[in-house]
């Protein structure tokens, strides 16, 4: 089981905007695409998730911005489960150019597991629970 998962991403020139930096877009696809990531390193792919009828949601994103991201930049996305509530669980970010070390920007998802049959909200099962660790600080 990885509690805090590393995805790494380049920013490409195609992440950079009027500003010259990464938008803010490639930011939410980048913790998208460690969620998903860090879920299947613990056996919860997509197909699975469909396969018990049920899947992920976000209702809210919640991104702090620390330093510019410039084309080039490596980066490491940290990723961890911070919390389950019944039908809810909140997913933290933490954005880290390789080359020093330093913090970029610190993120979080509140996501909502949903019956995909309903289209309503649905405990999230101690299968799926099991399969992760919190991690708190």
């Amino acid at each position: 089981m990885i509690s805090i998962y590393e995805h790494k991403v380049l920013v490409l020139p195609s992440d950079i905007d009027e500003n010259r930096h990464a938008n803010n877009l490639c930011y939410l696809r980048w913790m998208n695409e460690a969620a998903i990531a860090h879920s299947e390193a613990n056996g919860w792919s997509a197909q699975r998730y469909l396969e018990l009828g049920s899947n992920w949601f976000a209702r809210r994103h919640t991104i702090e911005y620390l330093l510019p991201t410039l084309e080039g930049d490596e980066l490491i996305v940290k990723t961890w489960i911070g919390d389950w509530r019944n039908i809810r669980s909140t997913r933290k970010y933490r954005f880290v150019r390789k080359k020093d070390q330093a913090v970029i920007a610190e993120a979080e998802t509140l996501w909502a597991f949903v019956n995909l049959a309903t289209g309503k909200p649905t405990r999230i099962p101690q299968i799926v629970t099991d399969s992760f660790v919190i991690v708190r600080f």
